[in-house]
Order: structure tokens, then C-alpha cells, then sequence
């Protein structure tokens, strides 16, 4: 933002531990960024590198550096042992008391309103909901209500993964007004029947067998969208699959498009020795163009198609990559909504995920819970998919 004065930017704080939920805590970062807030995010850990659930986090600063900081806005993100860790932390619970005090928004969703807030007593007589297995705790510290997101005067709480997104979003309406939150909502091509079953577009279906548990291959490069490769991991990983991540970028560590850094398990070169179930990329402006000029990622791509296993690409990704290397050549896909006329076929791209046969296609971060759950289900059915969609609360439980 040329001109802009830096001190006008919102300052959000985002604290995160060993064991975070991840989907929740980078969701929570990217959308606040998109809005144009200054996220820092801040380990309780004595090292900036956490161990998330399902993944590597690698935080902006140590809480102990934000002692002084002023926020307009902390939150916690959940994960039953990560809000545990995120509990005891000193440093964070004065911060939070002393925002309340202030009278300044602070939120928190999943495990953290009823193994955080609760504790430190600023959700007394508030209305105030969580995730479904700790309602019970939170009555005894709040008002507790079923809402996906709950806003009662300057506390916001949410209930888990699957209500990240519309929580992060009622967070920049907290910050910014209800106009920004549309216009973010509208970008990230989010749904508006929140909770609903969601729907695949399935064509040609045929039936996707792995031999034990699917072996799939995530690529990641600088500049990958990091809602949606961190959607498609964690999901994946829940359902017991073996995702590998291989980062297409000559080190292991990357930074996203909204710069949150992720750490991959192993260099392409490495990852290519194997054989996959599904090769699936993630999008991002910035990191689909990587991609598609990784020889050796279309190579096996193109075996992928060959061999007819199953490969997908959400975003920028099927438009970027697939399309212009003949991937989705005889397939109907979808991709993200201003990158659409660069598809040849362009019959079902209004459809939020599409299956036709082995290839899966999808549009952007706010279909990409779809998109992952989608990959559940050919691999493992759809009553495994909604009993997952169900725990994350994406679904009505």
C-alpha cells in the first residue's frame, strides 16, 4: 500500500503452540492479512518452529518479544493440547486480560474458549460457544450457546476447523466493517450455507482403489496459498492417509502466499522416488507458475494421468499447470472464478469441486474444505468424509 502510513495498519496478534489446530491458526492469519492487517504470529514455545496438529508452523516472534506490544485484536486459535499450552503461558494470559480490560476484541475458537478464556475469566456473563465436546466446561465460565461464531461485545468465539473461516472473517468485520468482510468472503469464493453437507460434481465416476491407506503427494513452493495446502494436509492426514509434502523450492521451508511459513517433509527430487495415489496441487498465484515449470513435477503428473491415477489441482493450479501441459485435456474442471477463461472447457466451472474420473478440480480457499473432503470420499466414502466434516463442525454435527 504505497503512502500508507504503517501505523494506520491494525495490529493483530495470533499466539501459537505445539499442537495448534493448524487449519485454524493459519486461517485465522491469511484472511486477517488479506484484509491488511499487521499479523504477527507468536510462539509460546521456546523456539519460533511449532509442532502444530498435522504439520510445521514457523512464527514471526516469541510472546515474550510482544510483553509490550498494543494489539487491536488477539486471538487464539484452538487444538485441544495446543489451547492447553496457550493456557499457561504468562505472558499471553495478561495480554488477553489486559485487552478485555481495555475493552478491545479478543477471540478464540475450538478448545481455547473453554480451556483459555475460561480460566482467565474474561468470558464471565458473556455469551461465548466452542467446540461441541467442550460446551460443558464453557457453561461453567460463560453463557454457552451452539452458534458457528458467536460475538458478544468485544468477545468472538467459534467452534472448530470447519467454522475457522467464517470465525476469520467475523474477525475482519470486528476490525474493518462489514463491507471489507463481504468483499473478503466474496474473494476467497466462500459458501453461504455454512454447515450444510457439502456437494461434489462427480462425472465419469470411477472408482479410486488404494492399496492401504492412500499415499498422496502435496507440492508446495513460495507463494503456495497456504489455506488451501494446509486444508488439503491436515484434512487428509485426519482420515489416516500418508501425505507427503515435497516443497518444489531448493529448501524444505517455505513462505506462503500470505506469508505464513510452512515446512515441507522433502525436496521434490526426494518425493519423486516414490509412486502416489493422487498427486494433488495446491494453488497460489505466485506458486503455480513453480509448478508448471518443474519438469519434474508435470512429468509426473503426465505418468499420473497415464497410469490413470487419480491427480487434482485447486485455484490458480488447474488453469496454471494442468491446462496449459494438456492435463485436463477431454476433462471437465473447475478453477479460481478470474482464471477461468483460461480453461478450454468451461461447461462446469461454476461448480464448487468437480470429479471427472481420476482428476479432481477445485476454485479457492473457501472451497477447499470441499475439495479435501471431496478426496476423502473417493478414497474412503462419503459417510467417512461427513463423519470428519461433522468433528470439524464444517457440517452440523
Amino acid at each position: 500500500m504505497a503512502g500508507a502510513s504503517p501505523a494506520k495498519k491494525k495490529q493483530v496478534l495470533v499466539p501459537i503452540a505445539n499442537a495448534t489446530e493448524r487449519i485454524e491458526a493459519v486461517t485465522i492469519i491469511d484472511v486477517l492479512r488479506r484484509a491488511g492487517a499487521d499479523v504477527t504470529v507468536a510462539s509460546v514455545e521456546k523456539q519460533l518452529r511449532v509442532e502444530a496438529c498435522n504439520g510445521v508452523i514457523i512464527a514471526d516472534v516469541l510472546i515474550s518479544d510482544c510483553r509490550k506490544s498494543v494489539f487491536d485484536l488477539i486471538t487464539l486459535p484452538g487444538g485441544v493440547l495446543g489451547a492447553a499450552n496457550l493456557k499457561t503461558n504468562e505472558v499471553l494470559e495478561s495480554l488477553v486480560k489486559k485487552q478485555a480490560a481495555d475493552g478491545k476484541p479478543y477471540a478464540a475458537i475450538c478448545a481455547s474458549p473453554a480451556m483459555a478464556f475460561g480460566p482467565w475469566g474474561v468470558l464471565k456473563g458473556l455469551k461465548a460457544t466452542g467446540h461441541p465436546l467442550y460446551m460443558e466446561q464453557l457453561a461453567s465460565s460463560a453463557i454457552a450457546v451452539e452458534s458457528r461464531v458467536q460475538v458478544d461485545g468485544k468477545a468472538v468465539t467459534s467452534r472448530g476447523p470447519g467454522t475457522a473461516m467464517e470465525f476469520a472473517v467475523a474477525l475482519v468485520e470486528q476490525l474493518y466493517g462489514k463491507e471489507k468482510a463481504d468483499e473478503i468472503s466474496e474473494l476467497l469464493v466462500m459458501r453461504s450455507n455454512h454447515g450444510d453437507e457439502y456437494i461434489i460434481t462427480e462425472l465419469n465416476p470411477v472408482e479410486w482403489t488404494p492399496n492401504d491407506s492412500p499415499k498422496i503427494l502435496v507440492p508446495i513452493a513460495n507463494g503456495t496459498e497456504e489455506m488451501e495446502a494446509v486444508m488439503i494436509i491436515d484434512i487428509l492426514r485426519r482420515a489416516k492417509a500418508n501425505v507427503v509434502v515435497a516443497s518444489v523450492e531448493d529448501q524444505l521451508e517455505i513462505v506462503a502466499s500470505c506469508e505464513v511459513k510452512l515446512e515441507a517433509d522433502v525436496l521434490l527430487d526426494e518425493a519423486a522416488k516414490l509412486s502416489y495415489d493422487l498427486i494433488v496441487l495446491p494453488g497460489g498465484l505466485g506458486s503455480a507458475p513453480t509448478f508448471a515449470k518443474s519438469e519434474k513435477l508435470v512429468n509426473m503428473l503426465k505418468k499420473q494421468r497415464d497410469s490413470q491415477r487419480p491427480y487434482g489441482a485447486i485455484c490458480a493450479s488447474p488453469a496454471v499447470v494442468l491446462e496449459p501441459h494438456g492435463l485436463l485435456k477431454g476433462k471437465k474442471a473447475t478453477a479460481f472464478p478470474a482464471m477461468c477463461d483460461k480453461l478450454s472447457d468451461k461447461s462446469e466451472i461454476e461448480n464448487r469441486v468437480v470429479v471427472d474420473g481420476n482428476l479432481i478440480t477445485s476454485r479457492a480457499p473457501g472451497t477447499s474444505m470441499e475439495f479435501a473432503l471431496g478426496i476423502v470420499e473417493k478414497f474412503l466414502g462419503r459417510k467417512e468424509a461427513i463423519e470428519s466434516a461433522k468433528i470439524m463442525v464444517f457440517v452440523h454435527p
